[in-house]
């Protein structure tokens, strides 16, 4: 916003321009912004925190689609990413059917599973038997790499 100011000079007043840039609104939108980057960024994190076995295999190369992840908690509870909510515990039944329908949609989709490194074995091959049920041919182990 420009701003005159008056001189007087000889009785004629001149007018001059004081140019100030009002730099409040910036710092109003600025901090609106990063409160708004930090509610969401914790959202763009999803997920259930699984404890995966080491392992020396090798990285599976990355695929332009997202793979369908089951993942298995310590308590033996299913979460699927696919999955409207993948922060929910789902049935297996619900399992089969989300996986059905994400491979129906694109069946060279790869599959995963990440199970928590102290969970039963039995409850793990229960979980890959349910995708087995869904379709899916190849199933894939996820663990982290050994140190």
């Amino acid at each position: 916003m420009a701003m005159y100011s008056a001189r007087h000079r000889g009785g004629r007043q001149k007018r001059t321009l004081m140019a100030e840039i009002n730099v409040v609104p910036y710092i109003d939108v600025m901090l609106v912004l990063l409160v708004i980057f930090m509610i969401t960024a914790p959202l763009l994190t999803t997920g259930v925190e699984v404890d995966l076995p080491e392992s020396d295999a090798r990285a599976v190369q990355s695929e332009s689609t997202e793979p369908v992840v089951l993942s298995v908690n310590s308590l033996g509870d299913l979460f699927l990413n696919v999955a409207a909510d993948p922060e929910v515990a789902i049935t297996e039944e619900t399992v089969i059917r989300l996986v059905r329908e994400s491979l129906a949609e694109e069946p060279q989709r790869s599959v995963r599973v990440a199970a928590d490194q102290s969970i039963d074995y039995g409850r793990v091959m229960r979980a890959m038997a349910a995708l087995q049920v869904a379709g899916a041919d190849k199933v894939q182990l996820m663990s982290d790499t050994a140190r």
